[in-house]
């Protein structure tokens, strides 16, 4: 039994997750390249390993010869019935090598074949770990600070925070802790090249599926997220559960599941909606916390048409725009927001306009109902 081969397998096995029979494959990969390195082929060459034992024999298929005029495929007919006597010209016989026998050379040019090899397998073991949780959350430290870019250590690999993929604003100090996503895992020769995000909307939604149970366990969906990173983002959420009310679980007990996420966010204000099958109050409810009189959704076009209160107009569009723009993004819908007075001098709102007295009446006193509004922190 070779047991200090075994025991340096064991070790490779345990330290860098490099599974035993990859290390033996490349054990034998070298020796065939030693004895192609000595004899100056190996075609004829085979390799035998007990995996039990780590013991191995090295042989080479000669044929018995006359004349041999190729030692590394022939071998004499007196050398041959030392093996086996019953040989004979022609035919093919197994010819044991003993590796001490190779040169400095040889030996050196083995011993990077295994080498090489286990840094491959180190390098797909990474890749391996990594690809496995791309388009998820973890934590990682601040290495250094490279131009425009920030170098993130995850454990064993370090990942690359692009300019594109930072909050603006955010300044980060070397070994500080921050959350990321990982966005994307490439497979590169020098190892697995990271690519994480602190602006993609995953972000967000992982993070409400590590804080808020009912999200992880799917009693609620979030059904989609409209986000400006580091600004405000919208969330739209939908319980399956008719009993658990899905805005108040994400935000939790006096605001504090959702807290944490703002925190983990730098202050993000972070907006979460009742999901609607209806547009119209879908839309409604994403352009909270505006009130809103009436939507004219048309599904095919995906187009909308929305009437607020003149007073409210500015509060639905939005400092520069930004509400109703993270409504459109959140909704899938190209939205046109009117003040009450704009759309009835266009004629938008003639239908209201002509209600019988009754029918406004019974409007005014559905108007006056609490509305439904978003959650904003």
């Amino acid at each position: 039994m070779n047991r200090e081969l075994m025991e340096a397998l064991d070790v490779l096995e345990k330290e860098k997750n490099i599974s035993k029979d990859t290390l033996l494959e490349a054990i034998e990969q070298s020796l065939i390249q030693a004895c192609k390195n000595h004899f100056g082929k190996a075609d004829n060459v085979h390799v035998s390993i007990n995996p039990e034992t780590c013991d191995f024999s090295v042989y080479a298929d000669r044929t018995v010869a006359e004349f041999v005029e190729d030692p590394a495929l022939e071998i004499s007919l007196a050398e041959a019935q030392k093996i086996n006597v019953n040989a004979e010209v022609g035919d093919v016989v197994k010819v044991q090598i003993q590796s001490k026998e190779f040169g400095r050379i040889a030996t050196q040019n083995a011993k990077n074949v295994i080498l090489q090899k286990i840094r491959e397998e180190e390098r797909k073991v990474l890749y391996d770990q990594y690809y496995g949780i791309e388009k998820e959350v973890v934590t990682g430290i601040v290495q250094r600070v490279m131009g425009k870019n920030v170098s993130i250590n995850l454990g064993k690999a370090d990942a690359v925070l692009s300019e594109n993929e930072q909050v603006k604003g955010e300044v980060f100090k070397p070994t500080e802790h921050i959350k990321v996503y990982i966005l994307e895992v490439k497979d590169t020769p020098k190892g697995p090249r990271i690519l994480v995000s602190r602006t993609h909307p995953g972000l967000v939604k992982r993070l409400f599926e590590s804080e808020v149970a009912e999200v992880k366990d799917g009693t609620v969906e979030i059904k989609s997220i409209a986000r400006e990173a580091g600004s405000r983002t919208k969330i739209a959420v939908w319980s399956n559960d008719p009993d658990v009310d899905p805005v108040g679980a994400c935000v939790g007990m006096n605001g504090a599941r959702v807290g944490a996420i703002v925190n983990e966010l730098r202050g993000e204000k972070i907006d979460i909606i009742n999901w609607d099958e209806n547009p119209a109050i879908l839309i409604e409810n994403a352009l909270s916390p505006a009130k809103v009189i009436a939507v004219m959704a048309d599904p095919d076009e995906k187009t909308a048409l929305v009437v607020v209160p003149d007073y409210q107009l500015s509060l639905a569009i939005g400092k520069e725009g930004q509400n109703a723009r993270l409504a459109a993004r959140l909704t899938g819908f190209k939205i046109d927001i009117k003040s009450e007075t704009q759309a009835r001098e266009s004629g938008d709102f003639y239908d209201y306009e002509e209600e019988p007295a009754e029918e406004a009446a019974s409007d005014d006193t559905l108007e006056e109902e609490p509305e439904e509004a978003a959650e904003e922190v």
